[in-house]
């Protein structure tokens, strides 16, 4: 009796232990079903639609370029258009249109004519543009050497100033700058003048100054003819009309006469006077 409960017991455990046995088999066949299942998921995703953490994934990078996307680019283009349509608002008003009688006007400046210098006399003290300041003046650019046209030009401004001063009271400064300043030393500059006029005023200096001076007043000069230390001084012959301020009022050239000078220069001091 003893033995067959022993038995009894032995086959109980046996039915225990392969019952376990068919449920942890069941188990991984479970498990194994399950993995193929969600192989043949990813397979089927990668062939298809994806898989979710990948379409997640790109759901939230495309997300953070989005504001980019709708808020940047019609941003720019905006700006883009803005730009346009102020440059073309900004045409449109300079612009005249055509048949209205309307005309805008323009003023255009020309090139400063004159500038400061630094030169001498002739007692060889220093001359500037501020110690010119508050005359009028008649300024002319030649030299002593000159054969004909240059002690002429001299004469018409003299004459011009007695004019001036006998008919319109109007006193002027006339100033004689030399373009030869190796040939015409202070003295020699001073010998000119005294047998023209001993009122005008001679200024030379050294050849860079004289050059400078000229250049900031269009003073074209030139040497031609030259055979050693002789030569001549091709030259435009200019005369101007300085008012106080040292600003050019106007330019006359070898047309006009002492009688014409005269008159031209007591017009514009009229005209400045009004």
């Amino acid at each position: 009796m003893y033995r067959s409960a022993v038995q009894s017991l032995r086959l109980v455990r046996n039915t225990q232990t392969s019952i376990s046995l068919q449920r942890l088999g069941a188990s991984k066949r479970c498990q194994f079903r399950g993995y193929s299942k969600s192989a043949e998921y990813k397979n089927k995703g990668t062939k298809g639609q994806g898989l979710l953490p990948e379409t997640a994934s790109t759901s939230s990078s495309s997300s953070s370029w989005n504001p980019f996307v709708v808020f940047g680019i019609p941003a720019v283009i905006l700006g883009f258009v803005g730009l346009a349509s102020f440059a073309r608002y900004n045409d449109e008003r300079r612009a005249i249109n055509k048949g209205n009688g309307v005309k805008e006007s323009i003023t255009v400046k020309g090139p400063t004519i004159g500038g400061p210098f630094t030169l001498i006399n002739t007692k060889r003290q220093t001359v500037t543009e501020k110690d010119l300041l508050g005359n009028w003046v008649l300024l002319y650019f030649g030299y002593t050497s000159s054969p004909d046209v240059g002690p002429a030009e001299v004469q018409k401004m003299a004459k011009a100033i007695d004019t001036l001063e006998a008919q319109q009271n109007v006193r002027l400064l006339p100033i004689f700058v030399t373009l030869d300043p190796q040939r015409d030393t202070p003295s020699q500059l001073d010998a000119y003048l005294r047998e023209i006029d001993s009122r005008i005023v001679g200024l030379t200096g050294p050849v860079n100054s004289v050059k400078q001076m000229a250049q900031e007043y269009r003073v074209f000069f030139k040497r031609v003819d030259e055979d050693g230390n002789d030569y001549l001084v091709e030259t435009s012959h200019n005369m101007y009309l300085i008012n106080p301020n040292m600003e050019i009022v106007r330019c006359f050239g070898t047309e006009y006469g002492a009688e014409e000078l005269s008159e031209a220069i007591a017009k514009e001091l009229k005209r400045s006077a009004r």
